[in-house]
Order: C-alpha cells, then structure tokens, then sequence
C-alpha cells in the first residue's frame, strides 16, 4: 500500500491529472472528477497552490448562472513547470515547450544538416526555445526526445539493426539530458505520434488505434486499451519488417521482401523515375497524384493496398476502432483507398466493418506533440518532481 506521504503523491497526482485534462474547475468538481473526498481535494489543493502548481481563477459574469456570489475555480498555473518535447527527423529537428495543459508556450523547427551533431543540436534549440518562452531550465518538469528508431525500453538504447545510420546501440536521452540537465525520455516517433493522434488529433478519443507512418520507412504506433503499447523490448509496430514478398528487394534489416521494401516513399519513387525520369522525389509524386497522373495514382494505390492487407491481419489481432495513416505520403488520397480496399478485402468482416481509415491530422507536428504529451501525461511524476525543485 506505501507510506501515507507515498498515496498523497498519488492523489496529488490525480488532482493535476485532473486539472491538466479539464481546465479550471471547482473543487467539487476535482472531487467528482478525482473520486475523492472533498476534504481530501481542499488539503492537497492547498498544497499545491502553496508551492504554484495551482492558481485560483474567479469565474467572471459571463460564466456565471444565477445571482450568487460568483465561484471560484482552479487551474494549473502556466509558470508551474513545463515540458520540453524533441522530435530529430532525418533531415530537421523541432522542440517545443508546453505547460502541463499540454499548452504550447514556444516552438522552434530547424533544418538539420546529414552531418550535424543531432543532440548538439537539440540542446541549443530547446534552450532557444525555452528563451522564447521566458523560462529557465528550473523551470522544466521533464523531456521527451522522438527519434525514428527502434528504441530498448529497459536500457534507453537505440536497437539495431532496424534503425537510421550512426544511433545504434547509442542512449540518446542519457546523452542530452547530460547537455540539458534534466531527465530524457527517449521514444520511437510513431509511438508518440500514435499518442498525439488519439489526444488531440484525428482519432481523438479512441481507446483502441493504430497509427501508420508511410515516409522513407513504415513504422506503427498501437494504442490499446487508451495505453501505448510497446512490446516487451519496445519493437511493436515494426510494420515495415513484415515480409510480403518472398525473395524480394533486400531491406536493411538483413530480411528479402519486407513491406518497406515494397510500400515506403523510396520504392514508390523509384518505380515512377522510369517514366518521369531520375530526379522526381516524394514532392514530386505527390504532385503527380494530386494532378491526377494515372502511372502515379496507381502506384501509390498498389502501396497502399500491400500496407493494408498486413493491417488487416493486425485489425483481426487488435480490433481497433481507427488507423491513422501519417508521414510524408498521407496526403496522398490513393494510399487511403488503397489500405481501405485491403482491409475489407482481407480483415474479418466484422473487424473492417469496426475500424475506420483516417489521414492524420497533426501533420509533422505530430511528433513533438507527442513528446510533450508523453511527459505531462505522466502526472504524478510530474507534480512530485514540480515541488521538489520547489522545495516542498
């Protein structure tokens, strides 16, 4: 059960959790919301307000209902710590800081050279951004690092040998929290993705997704039961290793005929040089597509059919109420059309019947996103580490 100090953690924790999720509210309303007893909200709401956690606000006449004296309602005060979110792309960094309502204070975005120092250059922006922002690094309650590997969930290392080249086997959060003197949490990009989708973005609100990113590889992120899910080593949603293809392409894994090797923006682009020759790139079959160019249409459908029929095995496995398609080719209406064919050609029919195949909504922003909401929806640890650089 722990120590008494150890359940008001807990508690203090559900209040912020709370708050974080509902804005200003009453204390009657913290109790409804929490389960607590109201005397229970009103000590640790004291405490919290104690050490600038928490602020009252006075509802003002507009929100008023009726004639007595106007109510007083609680919020997390904006000063009250924030959270640093990093997303490294292969080709540019982005932070952002958020409050603990998950509020964006400040966000830099910059273009990364092949060459650059990454956590160098994460460092330098989250102090920049921070410095937008008006704050100090006393002032950071937790980081989250997003990064398009594999990564060990017990050790923080970067698994090999399905990642980017040059991060295997390194421990990037050890690294740059080292460079930003706080703790770093380091996450593979579609999982908080996947997390950003359900919180703020098109499958808000579903308890049960999967979210595909379709870019220069496939990756998915499984949000089962309102939780992320991550596997017993942190490689769930490797949808890119799964082979499709007997003695095809090589993918970098060491495996022949994976689905990367048949679906992902490379061998897509490839397939169309031979008609609008070597120098077309993604921005270029995306115009193509959006132009109506039938060549283009068709191959991004074809790509788009081979990712929905291994959904469809995981709509059989997992049941979920949404896929999220996201990356660089979701802009593309055939890849839709052609993982929804997939799926309710090959799913059972009552799992294709449940689920719905959605574009993502949060563009690249859906990674940082994911990174703050990945340290505040930790809220019991971040109210604990709040007053301890208080003092409390």
């Amino acid at each position: 059960m722990g120590t008494p100090e150890d359940l008001r953690a807990v508690n203090r924790g559900r209040i912020v959790d709370a708050l974080r999720r509902h804005g200003a509210v009453s204390r009657s309303e913290l109790a409804r919301l929490t389960g607590l007893s109201r005397s229970t909200v009103i000590s640790l709401a004291g405490e919290l307000q104690a050490h600038g956690l928490v602020v009252e606000r006075r509802q003002v006449a507009a929100e008023r209902r009726g004639r007595g004296r106007p109510g007083v309602r609680l919020r997390l005060d904006a000063s009250a710590g924030v959270a640093l979110g990093l997303d490294a792309g292969s080709h540019r960094l982005r932070v952002a800081v958020a409050d603990l309502s998950s509020e964006v204070l400040a966000e830099r975005c910059v273009a990364l050279e092949p060459r650059a120092d990454a956590l160098d250059a994460a460092a330098e922006l989250a102090e920049a951004a921070l410095a937008d922002a008006g704050l100090g690094r006393d002032h950071v309650v937790g980081a989250c690092l997003a990064l398009a590997a594999p990564v060990e969930r017990e050790t923080g290392a970067v698994g090999a040998p399905l990642t980017a080249r040059g991060w295997a086997g390194l421990r990037p959060g050890e690294a740059l929290g080292v460079r930003l003197g706080v703790a770093v949490e380091v996450d593979n990009d579609a999982n908080l993705e996947a997390l950003a989708e359900v919180t703020l973005g098109a499958a808000r609100g579903c308890e049960n997704a999967v979210y595909v990113k379709v870019a220069d590889g496939i990756g998915a992120g499984l949000v089962l039961g309102g939780r992320l899910y991550r596997g017993a080593s942190g490689l769930a949603g490797e949808l890119g290793h799964v082979q499709v293809v007997d003695d095809g392409d090589l993918c970098r894994c060491g495996n022949r005929g994976c689905l990367g090797t048949v679906a992902a923006s490379g061998p897509l682009v490839r397939a169309l040089r031979r008609l609008h020759g070597p120098g077309l790139t993604v921005a270029g079959l995306l115009e193509l597509v959006a132009a109506g160019d039938p060549g283009a249409q068709r191959v991004v459908a074809d790509g788009g059919r081979a990712i929905g029929r291994v959904l469809a095995h995981l709509c059989d496995h997992v049941n979920p109420e949404a896929i999220v398609v996201g990356g660089e080719l979701a802009a593309a209406p055939p890849l839709l059309e052609g993982i929804r064919e997939s799926v309710d050609r090959h799913a059972l029919p009552a799992a294709a019947e449940a689920v719905r195949v959605l574009a993502a909504s949060l563009g690249d922003r859906a990674g940082v996103l994911g990174a703050v909401i990945s340290v505040v929806g930790d809220t019991e640890r971040v109210a604990s580490a709040r007053l301890a650089a208080l003092g409390a």
